[in-house]
């Protein structure tokens, strides 16, 4: 029982280490005066008419996994034409692996007269995280996510990594 205890103790730090480190990096890519929004309420809006869920990340990525109904828009590749068919009042809800890409592309989308975007505060790590559902491109569930890199796949603790 004792050892149970300080298991489970050091489970809970572990995890609570990796979050409060996760936050302060993420701390580091966010600018405080562009919106966000949880990804609790976010999942909370899939499938709502006028709201688009946009994935900056490169077409590699995309085909591992993504939330359901995104759009793969890129960040390399972004063009605005990409666009075009979503009414500038929709709701739009920008997201890449941590949120850096998808916050220069929601930038680029108020510049060109989007009025309601917001950033997937995490990204696609932090929703695979708290085991949200992904896509497969077949449309199956998955629980795969691609890392990015070594240096940024760390930051997924569930799910499988992929590269």
């Amino acid at each position: 029982m004792r050892y149970l205890l300080l298991f489970i103790t050091l489970l809970t730090f572990t995890a609570f280490g990796q979050s409060n480190e996760y936050r302060a990096m993420l701390k580091k890519y966010y600018s405080a005066d562009f919106p966000t929004i949880s990804i609790a309420d976010a999942k909370a809006k899939i499938g709502q008419s006028n709201v688009y869920f946009l994935d900056t990340r490169e077409k590699s990525e995309f085909d591992v996994s993504h939330i359901k109904t995104a759009i793969r828009v890129g960040y390399d590749d972004f063009s605005l034409s990409s666009v075009s068919h979503l009414p500038k009042d929709a709701e739009i809800i920008v997201y890449c692996s941590i949120g850096a890409r998808s916050q220069t592309v929601g930038e680029k989308l108020i510049e060109a007269g989007y009025t309601n975007v917001k950033n997937l505060y995490g990204g696609l790590f932090h929703w695979a995280n708290n085991s949200y559902p992904m896509r497969a491109p077949s449309g199956d569930k998955t629980t795969k996510i691609h890392g990015y890199s070594k240096d940024w796949g760390k930051w997924v603790y569930r799910g499988t990594v992929v590269y």
